[in-house]
């Protein structure tokens, strides 16, 4: 186990040539311990790694090699708006990052929302190079059984890809958590920032056409959670009002080798509404035995 020092925003900042035309940001720590775990942030407005992770970043950093990306179209990645369904899409890119760093072995995966899509994604079409999931609210693998759909937090998301006002952001964030005293002024701006500039719009609206595009079922994938053979951790807020937890059903029947954990008092974002808890779970579960 390395020691982490103070980590910043600038000091664990890093951008990786992954294709000629794209480029990934990532933030980088714990280098030198073991195993490499890739954290996926989700898809709302002004998202990245940072954001939805600058508070665990330090913590895991004590047990692991932390890459945590900014998913195409989010944070300071290029923003291609001409690709194919977003989960393959952000898979393929995270497999040419691990090329570019020559992580050849398997990952873990650490996914929020969004990120658990691209997360199960990966684990399925890449599959030796895909260690534990951990999926917090996973887009693609929750399947609605009672709740409406869309959802009241997608439906407001639509809402703002369309009519970007700092009043629509609010709503939304304001949605993602139970705890409203997270939804600060200055998240709010910052946020709004990242998310109003024509290039993050246009990134945003074009990742929810995939969604609807000719390989629309490619983003289905709890149609193929059997298929995933590594341990999966599921987290889920009870207060969750993006991605409800009669989502979770499905998940829990299908996939193999599942554990669902559900915080009370937590909506969307259980990594911040419940950081010490979070922090102590993912790492007992990814630290824990070898696997067979």
């Amino acid at each position: 186990m390395t020691a982490t020092a103070e980590l910043t925003y600038a000091s664990t900042s890093r951008y990786a040539q992954v294709r000629p035309e794209m480029r990934l940001h990532y933030h980088e720590a714990g280098v030198g311990n073991g195993p490499t775990i890739v954290l996926l942030h989700g898809g709302g407005p002004g998202a990245s790694s940072w954001s939805n992770f600058a508070r665990n970043i330090p913590e895991l950093a004590r047990d692991f090699h932390v890459l945590a990306v900014d998913q195409p179209g989010f944070g300071r990645s290029d923003k291609p708006t001409d690709h194919p369904q977003y989960f393959v899409h952000s898979a393929s890119a995270l497999r040419d990052l691990l090329d570019a760093l020559d992580i050849t072995g398997r990952v873990h995966l650490l996914g929020n929302s969004l990120g658990g899509g691209t997360a199960v994604r990966f684990a399925l079409d890449y599959p030796d190079r895909a260690g534990k999931l951990v999926l917090m609210g996973p887009g693609g693998l929750s399947l609605n059984l009672f709740a409406p759909d869309p959802t009241e937090g997608v439906a407001q998301l639509a809402k703002f890809n369309y009519q970007p006002t700092r009043e629509n952001l609010e709503a939304f964030l304001r949605i993602m958590v139970f705890d409203q005293s997270l939804i600060t002024d200055e998240l709010i701006e910052e946020r709004f920032a990242s998310a109003s500039t024509p290039e993050a719009l246009a990134a945003t609206r074009a990742m929810g056409k995939s969604f609807a595009g000719s390989d629309f079922e490619q983003g289905m994938i709890w149609r193929e959670a059997y298929r995933l053979r590594q341990p999966v951790l599921l987290i889920w807020g009870r207060e969750d009002r993006v991605n409800p937890l009669d989502g979770a059903l499905v998940a829990t029947k299908m996939i193999p080798r599942v554990q669902l954990h559900v915080f009370g008092a937590c909506g969307h974002w259980a990594q911040l509404e419940k950081f010490d808890e979070f922090n102590r779970l993912a790492t007992d579960f990814l630290a824990g035995a070898k696997e067979k």
